[in-house]
């Protein structure tokens, strides 16, 4: 099932199938590329920034830039 990185529940795993043109090259430096697996690790209320782990190391994203990476979710 695909849904927004934004929208990844704690502890769920997936696999980035898009990301927005104009954010690629900003999420490369972080590890996030398409066919990359993550993994949601937490989710910070009222908008704030999730965290995400990538081949072993985390990372924040802002809520907006999330919302603008899409990934299979693994059932």
């Amino acid at each position: 099932m695909e849904k927004k990185l934004s929208e990844m529940n704690y502890e769920e795993e997936g696999r980035v199938e898009s990301i927005e043109q104009n954010l690629k090259n900003k999420v490369a430096g972080m590890g996030i590329r398409v066919g990359k697996n993550l993994k949601m690790i937490t989710k910070h209320p009222l908008k704030g920034p999730i965290v995400i782990e990538v081949d072993g190391a985390h990372t924040s994203l802002a809520l907006s830039v999330a919302d603008r990476i899409v990934v299979e979710v693994k059932k």
